[in-house]
This record gives C-alpha cells, structure tokens and sequence, in this order.
C-alpha cells in the first residue's frame, strides 16, 4: 500500500521514463527500490535489483541512437499502490532507422518508489539482458 496521490503515482512514472529516454540511469535507479523486480512478461526476462536492472538499460541505450516514449494513457489505483501505462515507443536505430512499438507497463510502489515493474513489449524484446 501507499498514500501516493495518482499524480504523483504519474510524476514517478514521467520521472522513470525521463531518466530512461535521457539515458540517466541515477534517475532512473532513483525511481526503484534496492530489490525492485523487473521483467519483461512477453519475453521471459525477470531481472532483481539496482545492478541487473542497470546492466539492462545500459545495453539498451548501447543498442540505440536514441529511445523515446510517449503518448501515454494511466490507469492509477492510489489505494492499492499500483498504476498501469500504455504508451509509444520510439526506438531509434545507430542507423536512423526509427522502430515503432506499443507497451504496456505495470508498476507496483512501496514507499514512493517502484518495487516492480512488469513491461509487455509488441515486437522484438529490446530489454534483455545478456551476460
């Protein structure tokens, strides 16, 4: 549970993805808690912790020139400390080539914070985390 309002349940998410479209892992690490569980449902990928989680966003930004994500939709439920996003996304190539996509992601918050992000990605998995 959280005594968040659902706007500020909504600036945690525009902070997460400000810092994940600037390639600012500090503000993106900022918006999770040290044990935050991340995974990628539609791809098999479950990731724990400030470590995997930014060793994924690291490769993710190598892979791309540039990502972007917009237009977004929110379903806040302030109560039980969740909310949902549907989004854009914008995954611009090293060549300029711009690949199109529609997520979604379903954050869980503990002391204003996400404790687990679950992300379902249309097309190929740009969130995978190799070794």
């Amino acid at each position: 549970m959280t005594d968040m309002t659902r706007e500020a349940q909504i600036t945690l998410v525009q902070r997460y993805f400000s810092g994940v479209d600037g390639e600012d892992l500090d503000q993106v690490l900022a918006t999770l808690t040290e044990t935050c569980r991340f995974s990628v449902e539609t791809h098999g990928v479950m990731l724990t912790g400030h470590a995997e989680i930014g060793g994924m966003m690291r490769q993710l930004w190598g892979r791309h020139k540039a990502v972007l994500h917009d237009s977004f939709h929110y379903v806040c439920d302030p109560e039980n400390g969740t909310i949902a996003t549907q989004f854009r996304v914008v995954n611009t190539l090293h060549d300029g080539t711009q690949v199109y996509k529609s997520n979604c992601n379903f954050f869980s918050i503990e002391n204003g914070k996400f404790n687990s992000v679950a992300v379902y990605m249309a097309g190929e998995n740009t969130l995978e985390r190799k070794t």
